[in-house]
């Protein structure tokens, strides 16, 4: 982790995806982020395949210690409010009203800490109509507008990972930092709310700006033809992606790659608009084209015309690449009980420094007794 967060301290007591992202990317600049769970059971997220160290927690929640109480329980919620007295960060993914039950509403930890910046992540906001409806990824996708942009209508299922969960904390994050840089003027903290259907939206602002503006409704296939984006067969049964936007040189490249440089003269193909128009006719033409060659072999041909394409590479092949591994994209870490842990690197560099070192995710109350002495507070019973 690069520590430009360094002596920052959160307690995220987040759940899934949203709570735990917000924390993950803080912890991946530095921060101290203390994880508190559940005694006995956890995040939920940690018994999703077998155990309480699944591959699901895993994803979200490395850089960070473990810290298991009941805040219900009067012991625990002492330990709790010693935590938050010299917090900087507190972070919740609650539903409206379950952070006050369970004695960590805005208030009560406000008058704990007047200047604690305090993130509140909810499905659809704190209130209104929706506001006690329960919201999962797919539900925040859909009722945001962006799910109907990513579902095929000749096979019209869910795709993808979990996007919404993930980019509500990308946000949450981006609104904490905000609020501790005020804090650093004013000295008072925040409390900064986000919810998955304004996350979504927001992320969906290119469908809504066409809507607004020029009342065009955008489907699945909007902005692949407008951008010119083409995926392809190649002859191995392998896949290679195209983006071939505007710029003519581009085209000329790719006419050349296939062995057809007058293609381009074609009217139906000639202007840019002509080939948003002929999109389907030239998916068919380069399908055929591509699924002469392998893929490796047109790499080199589309590289050699300067064509803008990758592979279209699984999970097990990207990291792979001569580019990846160049850049350092992978990282690992041994964890004392659950042995190796990999994750991929945090995208951002300081000063030419790559996020290179990681905590791995920690077991279910790992750092009981380790949080407690720094509180000066007794040890947990075994």
């Amino acid at each position: 982790m690069i520590q430009v967060l360094n002596g920052l301290k959160v307690v995220e007591q987040g759940t899934f995806i949203t709570g735990p992202a917000a924390g993950m990317l803080l912890g991946d600049l530095g921060a101290d982020v203390i994880k508190v769970e559940m005694p006995g059971t956890g995040d939920p997220f940690r018994a999703f395949k077998d155990g309480l160290y699944s591959p699901h927690f895993q994803t979200y929640n490395r850089n960070k210690r473990s810290i298991t109480l009941d805040t219900k329980s009067e012991a625990d919620r002492a330990v709790f409010d010693a935590l938050i007295a010299d917090a900087d960060v507190y972070i919740q993914n609650f539903r409206p009203g379950v952070a006050d039950k369970l004695g960590a509403g805005e208030a009560r930890l406000r008058a704990l800490n007047p200047k604690l910046v305090y993130c509140s992540i909810s499905g659809f906001g704190a209130t209104g109509p929706a506001a006690n409806r329960p919201a999962y990824d797919t539900v925040a996708q859909a009722a945001s507008g962006f799910l109907n942009l990513l579902v095929n209508p000749e096979n019209p299922r869910v795709v993808g990972p979990a996007i919404a969960d993930s980019l509500t904390g990308f946000y949450a994050a981006y609104g904490v930092l905000g609020a501790l840089f005020e804090r650093s003027r004013t000295g008072v903290g925040r409390t900064v709310e986000v919810s998955m259907l304004e996350a979504m939206a927001h992320f969906n602002l290119d469908a809504f700006t066409h809507f607004f503006q020029a009342n065009e409704v955008m489907g699945p296939y909007s902005r692949p033809s407008v951008s010119q984006s083409y995926v392809l067969e190649c002859s191995d049964g392998k896949w290679i992606a195209l983006h071939m936007s505007s710029p003519e040189k581009f085209w000329q490249g790719l006419a050349h790659a296939i062995e057809q440089p007058d293609l381009f003269a074609d009217p139906r193909f000639a202007t840019r608009d002509a080939r948003i128009a002929n999109q389907e006719t030239l998916i068919g033409l380069l399908g055929e084209r591509f699924k002469r060659r392998t893929r490796d072999d047109w790499c080199v041909r589309l590289q050699a015309g300067d064509v803008p394409h990758a592979p279209m590479y699984d999970t097990s092949e990207a990291l792979e690449d001569p580019q990846a591994i160049h850049l350092q994209m992978t990282t690992q870490a041994e964890h004392p009980v659950m042995g190796l842990f990999r994750t991929v690197r945090s995208p951002v560099s300081f000063d030419g420094q790559r996020a290179l070192h990681v905590r791995p995710p920690p077991t279910l109350g790992e750092h009981n007794d380790e949080i407690r002495a720094s509180l000066h507070l007794p040890k947990a019973s075994a």
